[in-house]
């Protein structure tokens, strides 16, 4: 198989599985108000089934963010009312940046080669940024929660960012957030939005976070000038 027809049945394959989701309505199952009237089941079977549980809840959360799917912070907050906030976090993590791994590789091997064709002169400069300090800029975009995750994973495979570089951004500017949902999600029936989650206090700490993630590429710029 060429890789343009590699590339065409990858994208047959992925854009069945998103128009099966869309089409058996399955966003329905993530919502708040769903997951809270079946918590006394989910939490049954997952004291009744344990090790099926974590896999189960880590496979779908890597599915939902390789396929950017809506439902990341509903499954956080499930992945903290099943698990306990530090257990929960780390299920989230594993599933979060596994699917956001594929995601990146995903968009690397389907669209990176074009868009340095088309673009290539232009996009240069921001391409030798993020070969030299893609591991704070990522920490920053992930930190900060105002750039959408999925979005986050698809532009950076357009970049010359390395991929350990990018799973260990993704993997670490993930865990605040994580945790804070998690912990939030101990209280599940308490919570009548998502919204009574992040308050702007939540979200200024994050800001704050990412912003020092970028001083490291500040100092240097500031010590070569």
């Amino acid at each position: 198989m060429t890789r343009r027809a590699g590339q065409w049945a990858f994208l047959a394959v992925t854009g069945l599985a998103v128009a099966l989701f869309y089409w058996l309505d399955l966003g329905r199952w993530l919502t708040l108000g769903a997951i809270q009237a079946h918590r006394d089941a989910l939490l049954a079977w997952t004291q009744g089934h344990y090790a099926a549980a974590v896999a189960v809840f880590i496979l779908l959360y890597c599915a939902q963010t390789a396929l950017s799917l809506p439902g990341a912070t509903i499954f956080t907050l499930v992945g903290g009312f099943l698990f306990g906030t530090l257990p929960g976090a780390l299920f989230v993590n594993l599933g979060a940046t596994s699917g956001a791994t594929l995601a990146f590789l995903a968009a690397r091997y389907l669209f990176r080669d074009a868009v340095e064709r088309r673009f290539g002169a232009t996009l240069r400069p921001i391409q030798e940024g993020f070969a030299r300090d893609g591991f704070n800029y990522l920490l920053t975009l992930r930190l900060i929660p105002i750039f959408p995750f999925f979005l986050v994973n698809l532009v950076s495979g357009l970049t010359r960012i390395g991929t350990g570089s990018y799973v260990l951004a993704t993997a670490v500017g993930i865990v605040p957030a994580s945790l804070v949902y998690c912990n939030a999600g101990r209280q599940l029936g308490g919570l009548n939005s998502l919204g009574d989650v992040a308050s702007p206090r939540v979200l200024g700490a994050f800001a704050l976070l990412g912003l020092l993630a970028l001083a490291p590429v500040v100092y240097r710029r500031w010590k070569t000038r």
